[in-house]
């Protein structure tokens, strides 16, 4: 496909994603000078009525390269916990900058591993990439241990600080953690899809520039790089469908292996929904 074709679709791509998502971005939507794909948490309406909080959870892309205006930015939005979903050797590579005296956990379960086997792979690369992203995204093998310590930081959360959970795309460990406490908080699954899906509205202009520099220096097929770099709603479908098989519901995979038995997941509630 044309570049400039590609740059034009993936300008529609907010009114494809979810228009809730995207009609509440100058609320949603935190703009920073080093970080993209930062954006609130907060607004959705649950199954029950009440709504989830907002200025309480964030999830971003990496964060890494913020400037000074935006470590302001975070403390003035009391963003004062951070949930790290990246692997030991990423976040080596590219550190968190945070400001002094934030609490900060590093979620590696999986991730080294996963980033390995990807780019063992990635450069041979012809064809499939759609495939392959729902490959996957139906590994479940890490979830619970990578998920587990995010929900206790939401729950040791004080009343008057703000959490951010991020990856280094804001795509795929924060959709799925994204997706997760939403299902906990009781947003509706189409709700939980749009969520998911609008990374391709917030992360548009960094997902062209990756797509490009998988086609023109790793000799990338261009329609692979582009399935690796969308959030299509069949992927983090195939992430609950596979739970679901594997545990028999997605409320018997939280209750279970994440341990969010119902006490805590009533705490959850209390605290993030209004």
């Amino acid at each position: 496909m044309n570049k400039k074709l590609f740059i034009l679709i993936s300008g529609f791509l907010p009114f494809i994603a979810g228009s809730a998502q995207i009609a509440d971005s100058s609320r949603r939507e935190v703009k920073l000078q080093g970080a993209v794909n930062f954006r609130d948490l907060g607004g959705y309406t649950t199954g029950d009525g009440p709504h989830v909080r907002w200025d309480r959870i964030y999830r971003s892309a990496d964060i890494s390269k913020l400037t000074d205006p935006d470590l302001d930015t975070l403390k003035g939005r009391y963003i004062a916990s951070v949930v790290d979903l990246r692997g030991v050797e990423e976040s080596k590579k590219a550190p968190d900058r945070l400001n002094t005296g934030t609490d900060y956990i590093l979620c590696p379960a999986g991730s080294d591993s996963s980033l390995n086997d990807w780019m063992k792979t990635i450069a041979s690369l012809l064809s499939g990439g759609d495939s392959m992203m729902k490959v996957y995204y139906s590994n479940t093998l890490f979830l619970a241990d990578r998920y587990r310590p995010f929900f206790q930081k939401l729950l040791d959360l004080p009343q008057d600080q703000a959490l951010l959970f991020h990856c280094t795309a804001g795509k795929d460990r924060t959709g799925i953690g994204a997706a997760l406490l939403l299902y906990v908080l009781g947003v509706p699954y189409e709700t939980i899809e749009n969520d998911y899906a609008a990374t391709d509205y917030y992360w548009r202009t960094a997902n062209a520039k990756m797509v490009n520099m998988m086609v023109q220096n790793m000799h990338v097929n261009e329609q692979v790089a582009r399935d690796m770099g969308a959030a299509r709603r069949e992927y983090i479908r195939t992430t609950f469908d596979m739970i679901r098989k594997q545990n028999g519901s997605v409320d018997k995979f939280l209750k279970g292996p994440v341990g969010r038995d119902d006490a805590k997941i009533r705490l959850l509630k209390a605290k993030f929904l209004e």
